[in-house]
């Protein structure tokens, strides 16, 4: 653990880094307007990129040499010297969130060379083939087969809510390889997007937008150097990748958890839709004790998650415990969308049109989009399972 001095030391160090790397007019700005660093053309973005990238901080407390190798107090301090710039970090997505931290756990040395300079440099972008039109809560139910064929799978089936495939380079994708058992018979395979039948086709949402592809794979030939994990074997590999997407999920603190989200408190929101009273209160009593809920609820949430920080002195990763933060997380963020619309009104209504704010268009859009957080990532009924049996030690009754 770094001693107070050498903390110190490094936060200089950072300071004076990122007031030398970072671009003056990307200050204020955040990564989710660059596509999350994927797709941008902005030079001074991918000047930006490039450097986080190339000093690893990126992906600060990931190991050497495929991260930055910072302890987490070093990497708490780095992202509190990017906030006190106005900075932000450029490079993100699956890769970092989910797959990055599963290869390092379970790819052998060859994967590893092959996908983390990607990673690290943002400049690979990653979707997840988890979900079938069959398979939803029920994964290991899915039927996308990968049969042998020697010196490579060839891969046949359905995938739908694959987040992003449409501009993916690799898919993280669970496939069958035997028929005869159920949780046993699933493989963990990487497959490169460009291969000669792999489709997608973008689902419109009721949001307005199209994240997620229905993904269609017709006799795609996949190297068997691109399984991960033993045969048969990836139903563990794909659980632990779902405890780290789940850990992201569980990390929310203002609830701002979509693209072009109002920054302001509930309060002050409150007050400029619905008004104050003589004592500088919202002047719906009823609102104002929701409100008030809702913010406590939500910095229970941010310290708890702060706590949990500080409490992390290893490097294991996520457990079952983001079961309970994802839960907690999704009934924050949606609860602060929810009374967003309420509290704007017919304002909060809007669709398109001169007469609504973009906080007021993103308020709606945020409403829908935000619904989906109870689903993806393991739907909130599939994580109080895992929080009865694993947490609490319950069993089913017989």
């Amino acid at each position: 653990m770094a001693t107070d001095t050498a903390l110190e030391s490094f936060r200089a160090e950072a300071r004076s880094w990122i007031e030398e790397n970072f671009p003056k007019s990307l200050k204020g700005k955040d990564a989710l307007s660059f596509m999350e660093g994927f797709g941008s053309k902005d030079p001074d973005f991918l000047k930006w990129k490039d450097a986080m990238g190339a000093k690893g901080w990126g992906i600060a407390t990931w190991p050497k040499p495929w991260g930055g190798g910072l302890s987490k107090a070093e990497g708490r301090a780095l992202t509190q010297e990017l906030a006190r710039a106005g900075a932000f970090n450029p490079i993100g997505g699956m890769g970092v969130s989910m797959f990055g931290p599963t290869l390092l756990e379970y790819g052998n040395d060859a994967q590893k060379k092959q996908h983390m300079p990607g990673i690290q440099m943002g400049t690979v972008r990653w979707c997840q083939g988890y979900s079938e039109p069959g398979a939803g809560s029920d994964l290991a139910s899915l039927r996308t087969q990968a049969v042998d064929k020697g010196d490579h799978f060839l891969v046949n089936g359905q995938k739908i809510w694959t987040s992003g495939a449409q501009y993916a380079d690799w898919c993280f994708c669970l496939v069958r390889t035997d028929n005869t058992r159920k949780h046993e018979g699933i493989s963990f395979l990487l497959i490169d997007m460009k291969s000669p039948g792999v489709e997608t086709r973008p689902i419109k949402l009721i949001s307005g937008n199209s994240p997620f592809c229905e993904t269609f794979f017709t006799d795609v030939k996949v190297p068997k150097e691109n399984l991960m994990g033993p045969l048969n074997g990836g139903w563990t590999v794909g659980k632990r990748l779902l405890q780290f997407e789940r850990d992201g999920q569980g990390g929310g603190t203002r609830g701002a958890s979509f693209r072009g989200a109002d920054m302001r408190t509930l309060d002050e929101v409150a007050k400029h839709y619905v008004g104050s009273d003589g004592q500088g209160r919202i002047a719906d009593a009823d609102l104002r004790v929701r409100v008030a809920d809702h913010m406590m609820d939500s910095a229970a949430m941010r310290l708890t998650v702060q706590r949990m920080q500080e409490d992390a002195k290893n490097n294991q990763g996520p457990s079952a415990v983001t079961s309970i933060m994802k839960n907690a997380n999704v009934r924050v963020v949606q609860g602060r969308a929810e009374l967003m619309v309420e509290i704007m009104g017919f304002q909060g209504l809007g669709w398109e049109g001169d007469s609504y704010s973009a906080d007021e268009l993103n308020a709606t859009r945020n409403l829908l989009s935000g619904k989906a957080m109870s689903i993806y990532g393991g739907s909130n009924e599939i994580q109080s399972n895992i929080i009865a049996k694993r947490i609490l030690g319950l069993l089913d009754h017989q």
